[in-house]
Order: structure tokens, then sequence, then C-alpha cells
């Protein structure tokens, strides 16, 4: 283990024998550090987080602060970090509410670029990228993949699908459908991540499937959710396209993004 000095440990902290914590760092009673974790210098840890292996923070973040809610009052509350991420400098990621899901969760293998904030209560996949001051509200979901433009912001409680895509200064105040790409303020559904996956290797087969069913579902003649219907019957053979049916369905009171008519 290698502890600068100037570091501050309080006790009933758990860190990894390998794990390294830089000058002027700050780590809470009640922080678990796993192994091959790396902090560098004035990184601050509170709450009851958890850090995952191999998952090194930049200077002047704060991990497992209060949730910035009023209701907050000190509650038994986590934010658990999974593996390999990289957290960049002055990102910001809350513990969960007693109202919410009581803990906020992270993923493994994500990139979180400077002055990220990821609030109280969201739930984070593996493998994203949030690119500098992408800002999520709180209750927010991000699905496996997603890539979220700089200075873009998610509404509370809004879902962002697998592999889609947010643009930079884009505001999505709705849900967007897995392999979707949202644009604008307030953002609209502009099209699909085409760019993404192939990026990520899906054949053509699965993206001319997805690319017709788009068209089908929010372009076609009819109510949306005749196109979802007939979608389905079209290309109900493609997973991907039945987890974009799926996400739709899956909360039925939540309003999805659709594209300016």
């Amino acid at each position: 283990m290698s502890i600068h000095p100037t570091a501050i440990i309080e006790d009933g902290a758990t860190i990894a024998d390998d794990a390294i914590i830089g000058p002027f760092c700050h780590i809470g009673p009640n922080v678990t550090l796993a192994e091959g974790v790396v902090l560098e210098a004035h990184v601050v840890v509170q709450g009851a987080t958890m850090i995952g292996a191999r998952t090194k923070v930049h200077s002047f973040s704060v991990l497992g602060g209060p949730p910035q809610h009023l209701g907050y009052q000190g509650q038994d509350t986590k934010l658990i970090i999974g593996a390999d991420n990289t957290i960049r400098e002055h990102v910001t990621m809350n513990i969960g509410t007693a109202e919410g899901r009581g803990e906020t969760r992270v993923g493994e293998g994500g990139m979180f670029m400077t002055g990220c904030h990821i609030a109280h209560d969201c739930i984070i996949g593996d493998r994203v990228i949030f690119a500098n001051n992408a800002t999520l509200g709180g209750h927010v979901t991000i699905g496996d993949q997603a890539f979220l433009g700089g200075l873009c912001a998610i509404h509370q409680f809004c879902r962002v699908g697998y592999n889609a895509f947010v643009g930079g200064a884009a505001a999505a105040p709705t849900d967007l459908i897995p392999f979707g790409s949202a644009t604008g303020n307030h953002a609209n559904l502009s099209g699909l991540n085409i760019v993404g996956m192939k990026r990520r290797g899906f054949n053509r087969e699965t993206i001319h499937a997805i690319r017709n069913a788009y068209k089908d579902i929010f372009h076609g003649p009819g109510t949306l959710q005749q196109g979802i219907t007939l979608a389905e019957e079209k290309y109900g053979a493609f997973k991907e396209v039945m987890d974009i049916i799926g996400f739709i369905r899956a909360d039925a009171k939540r309003p999805i993004m659709t594209p300016l008519r």
C-alpha cells in the first residue's frame, strides 16, 4: 500500500494492500478501496462508498458526497463504483437516498471526463463514456456503452438505453431508446447511433434491421403503438430490435423521446 503522508485515512476505512493514495486525499471511515485503486492528489471519498478494482480517480474529484436532495437526513445509503473506471478531475458522484434506491451504482470500464456529475440513485451501465461536464439528475438510468456528449444534461428519472448517443450540450427531458441519437435543447431523437454500432462490431444485417424498425416505429403512417407492432412482426427475430421495443414498453408512464415531425 502506498499512502502519501499528507493523506488522511479515517479509522474504519478498508484499503487494499496495493492501493495508491496521493497527497492531500481524504478517505472517510466507511470507504472501501479494492485492489489496484489509484487516487491522485486532493481526492475526497466520503460516505459508504466502494470503489472497484483498478479504478483510477484524478485530482479534486469528490465521491460519495451526500445527495443534493432536501429530504436527505443522513440516512445510511451507498455509492458503489465498479472496476476499471477512469474518473477524471472534478467529477462528483453522490450516494443514494432512502426515498430512492438507497444506492447510486456505477458499472465497470467507464470513462468519466472532467466535471461530470452523477446524482443520487442513478444506475450507470458498463463501458460508458461521459464527456466533460455531462450531468445527470437523480434516479437516472444509463445503459451499457452509452455516450454522453460534453455539457449535456439528463433530467431526473430519465432512462438512456444502451449504445445510445447524447450530443454535446443536449438537454434530455425524456427517455432515449437503445441505439438512439439525441441532439438539441430540448433534445429530440435525431436518428440512430450508427457510428457507435459500427465501432462495436454490429454486422450489416443487424444494423439494417434496427434502422428499418426505427423507421416503422417513428416514421410510419400510424401511431407509435402501431409502429411498434409492425416492427415486432417484421424484425422480432433480432434481439436488438426487441431490446428497443422492450425499452419502450418497460415504463409506460415515462415519455419517450421522438423525432421532430
